[in-house]
């Protein structure tokens, strides 16, 4: 494999970065005329609409086997149903930047799922010591020292169980999905569909209007679907089938970078000295979980 085509999943890469880091403020403005239900069944449904009639127009049929439904149900719920209903609970009392700061966890999320639960990796030296690192990164973001100050701990736990999510589908989608050969649009199309076949009943119950309709909101909740979980999605297949699932969770160094520019920019929101010096901890802890940066033996 040339340098070249190690290369080519990288203007997806920066993509999705840009765009999942933009993510959390369009939840914002979701909110302000949609309840969390909503602003997650119109993320998924506005996604799938996007992604199938994407899919018909390149002539890319969906899948037809009940198995390959099912596989596709776990990346459904835990990178679709799950965190996109408890990421808009969160940021009802959190700020956009803070929620894209705490989504920079995924990676060592990641490193944890494979090490536990899929059981692909020896714990190293290296590991341990960025998981430590991550863990300090997080209470540096929350400002530990001085309680949660105005973030309430159940958003903060939403928060934390959401990135949890996004750990393990990828290393299960990277399993089990990728072998399938499915193309990246049939996949994330179908995923979208099944979220939001899921989601359904409880936006009927719970999903409707509750603030005044303007144009900005609704335009970040186009943005939010149709790239935010639409494209990004075949994307996100795609730099997994190129470069792997620890590459492709690696998303989130871009992320909360973008998520603090835009929420400072076009929000307004504070950012407090301690968010950003946590983030990098974070950031740091999962480089070096990861191989990213070396660490010296003693004695060299």
């Amino acid at each position: 494999m040339n340098e070249k085509t190690n290369v080519r999943w990288l203007p997806q890469y920066i993509a999705l970065g840009i765009t999942w880091g933009c993510s959390f403020i369009f939840i914002k403005l979701g909110l302000e005329f949609l309840s969390p239900v909503g602003v997650a069944f119109g993320g998924v449904a506005l996604g799938a609409l996007t992604l199938v009639t994407f899919a018909r127009i390149r002539n890319i049929a969906l899948p037809r086997e009940l198995k390959t439904w099912a596989h596709l149900t776990f990346p459904a719920m835990t990178l679709n149903v799950i965190p996109g209903y408890l990421f808009p609970v969160a940021e009802q009392s959190v700020t956009s930047v803070l929620a894209g700061i705490i989504n920079a966890v995924t990676p060592l999320m990641t490193l944890i799922a494979i090490i536990l639960v899929f059981r692909s990796e020896k714990v190293t030296k290296a590991q341990v010591l960025g998981l430590f690192l991550g863990f300090v990164g997080v209470l540096t973001v929350l400002g530990a020292w001085q309680g949660l100050g105005e973030n309430p701990l159940s958003a903060v736990l939403a928060l934390l169980l959401s990135v949890a999510c996004y750990g393990v589908s990828f290393p299960y989608s990277r399993k089990f999905i990728l072998p399938l050969g499915l193309r990246p649009e049939a996949a994330a199309a179908t995923q979208l569909v099944i979220a939001t076949a899921i989601l359904l009943p409880f936006y009927l119950i719970d999903g409707g209007v509750t603030g005044d309709v303007s144009l900005v909101p609704m335009l970040a909740m186009v943005g939010l679907g149709a790239f935010g979980r639409g494209f990004a999605y075949i994307w996100n297949f795609q730099i997994m089938a190129a470069a792997g699932s620890a590459i492709a969770s690696s998303v989130t160094y871009v992320t909360p970078v973008v998520a603090v520019i835009v929420g400072v920019i076009f929000l307004g929101e504070g950012v407090t000295w301690y968010e950003p010096v946590g983030g990098a901890i974070v950031l740091l802890g999962a480089a070096i979980a990861q191989g990213r940066i070396k660490l010296r033996r003693a004695g060299r």
